[in-house]
């Protein structure tokens, strides 16, 4: 008898339930993980709620730019540092009141650091070991007169 002369098994009810459990089981399995994932990797909200945050962000806004400021940021990756730079219309280095920076991924909380930043030569750096790809910064300045200083920068992180 040769291999090809092999009798066929029917294709019974039970093998098409076997089948139709198996592929729809994949497919649970695989939304399961990837719901997981997003859930638990979620950073949070920007603020707790949008439409108390829209009726102060005219002013805020409005306030920041009266501040006159150029900012500059940047990260090099061969000293691994992170450098901010505030300047007035002037071009002189501003002296803040506080600065608070959050450097992390845009979707996942796991990698955040908050960067000890030390003032030198009018440039604020700190040392960050950034991982190659897209980065983002929460920079929060706030002026001598109490004014809040704030910016979302995406950074892009090459070897």
């Amino acid at each position: 008898m040769a291999a090809s002369d092999k009798p066929v098994r029917p294709l019974t009810g039970w093998h098409v339930m076997a089948m139709f459990v198996a592929f729809f089981g994949v497919i649970i399995a695989v939304n399961g993980t990837l719901a997981w994932k997003a859930i638990s990797t979620f950073p949070g909200l920007e603020v707790d709620n949008g439409y108390i945050a829209s009726q102060t962000f005219d002013l805020e806004m409005a306030a920041q730019k009266a501040l006159n400021w150029t900012f500059a940021h940047g990260y090099d990756a061969d000293r691994k540092e992170l450098r901010l730079q505030f300047t007035d219309a002037a071009g002189l280095p501003v002296t803040l009141a506080a600065l608070n920076v959050l450097v992390g991924r845009t979707t996942e909380a796991g990698d955040d650091i908050r960067p000890d930043f030390v003032l030198r030569e009018g440039v604020f750096t700190a040392p960050a070991t950034l991982a190659q790809g897209k980065w983002m910064m929460k920079v929060e300045a706030r002026a001598g007169d109490g004014t809040l200083f704030r910016q979302r920068i995406d950074l892009m992180v090459s070897r």
